[in-house]
């Protein structure tokens, strides 16, 4: 018989976090607020990484999730993905992710609110695809509550709804090929970051994602954009 949702999620808040009892919340971290990112993103982000409780979307790059998600689990946190059957544990660990604190849920069924109330309870942040598509909007509100609760980061990646931040990503330019020949080695990519609050004017940064050694590297000069910033569609 398989267990209640809420009972998987008070299991993973007990054993991965090392309580004694149902998840930790918010109140109950004191000052640990912020969960890192990896240090090239911290200079974007407002606070310098993600405030437990927030809300982040994601688009035009799964290495951009990939990269978030290696934020997370190398500073000692647990996430999970869900819905992104195409995130490969190979890409993950290219990108820096510890694979023992990520959880993935590729195919989550029917009970998509379940699954992502559950792993609330018991994870550092979730993601999941296109949550604004598979969401009716009391449903969204009722897991935001949950995770502002909880200390959880909910990242949507192709969008939240009302995010309190949003993440683009626009590719530039590879490195590695010459005269019509060579091997890819990294991509400079620009990153932008608009959202509520302190992140309304939007900020923007220029990265290796991914850099040579498959990761996240800064770049010295950043670039900033002109006018008619263009999101591109699910580059990777």
């Amino acid at each position: 018989m398989t267990p209640p949702l809420e009972a998987v999620g008070a299991t993973l808040a007990q054993r991965l976090r090392g309580g004694a009892g149902p998840a930790t919340t918010l109140a109950d971290r004191g000052t640990e607020n912020i969960l890192p990112v990896l240090s090239p993103l911290a200079p974007l982000l407002p606070a310098g990484g993600l405030r437990r409780g927030s809300t982040l979307a994601v688009h035009g790059s799964a290495s951009l999730l990939l990269a978030l998600l290696a934020g997370a689990t190398r500073s000692g946190a647990w996430s999970a993905a869900v819905g992104l059957p195409r995130l490969g544990m190979v890409a993950a660990a290219e990108a820096g992710v510890v694979l023992e604190r990520l959880a993935l849920v590729p195919r989550p069924g029917t009970d998509l609110v379940g699954v992502l109330a559950a792993l609330t309870d018991g994870m550092d942040l979730v993601a999941v695809a296109a949550p604004g598509r598979r969401l009716h909007s009391a449903e969204v509100r009722r897991l935001v509550a949950r995770a502002r609760q909880r200390g959880t980061v909910l990242v949507g990646f192709g969008g939240w709804p009302a995010a309190d931040l949003r993440l683009s990503v626009r590719a530039a330019a590879w490195q590695g090929l010459g005269a019509g020949h060579g091997t890819l080695r990294a991509r400079q990519v620009t990153v932008r970051l608009d959202g509520r609050g302190s992140a309304t004017r939007p900020r923007h940064l220029d990265v290796w994602l991914p850099a040579a050694d498959g990761g996240l590297a800064e770049v010295e000069a950043a670039t900033e954009l002109g006018v008619g910033w263009p999101p591109q569609a699910e580059a990777v």
